[in-house]
């Protein structure tokens, strides 16, 4: 049946999806990459699509942007939709000059200042850990079609403009952790998936270093971005036909 945040019905969902926070996002994903592309919801513009890549069926939908968004829409896609998998594809910026922009990150665990767990079901550890075996499958298919992936913790937070009085106390996490990168949902995902008894995943493609100051150019973005989210996608095939799982 459709919840409030998603009108697809029982069936319309597959078993694997990427989830992108931007809506458009999706769109193109779905356009450029899928076959046989239905759009099943876009209940508050959240599109979500279903399609078919090298002939296995494969989700992608957004996720908005930060934790109390991406919390709702993956929770109800594990519990309502039946859905095994969920890869989140975004962007990040570095928090070290030894990763460079362009480079995609797959995340070891996510760390965070939340309140989510806590609120969510009264688990305040502050890191949670992405699913081993869909890492691993990631990481199979990275290697078998030469794409180069860095590996290692990252951070989800809650806040993108921090003051800068909070700055002191952010780079001592950043130290501490050994963080790579920062993001604002990868938290809240693998709670969930946690929670659930589910899969998760988060890959990151670098548009910005908060070390140097480089960025990506819209040109860049496309290129990395699809580097990023044909992984995903060999991943959810990979999935599908039962291998590295």
């Amino acid at each position: 049946m459709p919840t409030p945040h998603n009108k697809a019905q029982k069936g319309d969902i597959a078993a694997t999806v990427l989830m992108p926070g931007d809506p458009l996002r999706a769109k193109w994903i779905a356009e450029t990459y899928l076959t046989d592309v239905r759009l099943v919801s876009d209940v508050r513009n959240i599109y979500c699509f279903t399609g078919r890549y090298k002939g296995c069926d494969v989700s992608v939908m957004a996720s908005g942007m930060g934790m109390p968004s991406i919390g709702i829409y993956s929770y109800e896609l594990y519990k309502d939709y039946d859905v095994q998998s969920i890869i989140r594809i975004g962007s990040a910026g570095a928090y070290t000059d030894r990763i460079r922009v362009m480079d995609v990150v797959l995340a070891e665990k996510a760390y965070s200042e939340s309140s989510y767990g806590k609120a969510q079901n009264l688990d305040d550890s502050p890191v949670r850990y992405p699913s081993k075996t869909l890492n691993d499958c990631i990481l199979a298919c990275a290697a078998a079609s030469g794409r180069r992936l860095v590996t290692g913790p990252i951070h989800s937070s809650d806040i993108f403009y921090r003051e800068p009085a909070a700055n002191d106390s952010l780079q001592a996490e950043i130290a501490r952790e050994s963080l790579l990168c920062v993001e604002m949902e990868s938290y809240a995902l693998f709670h969930n998936a946690a929670v659930l008894g589910r899969q998760a995943a988060c890959l990151l493609t670098i548009s910005d270093s908060l070390v140097t100051g480089e960025s990506l150019s819209a040109d860049d973005r496309a290129t990395a971005f699809s580097d990023m989210v044909l992984l995903a996608l060999d991943t959810a095939a990979a999935l599908a036909a039962g291998k590295d799982m």
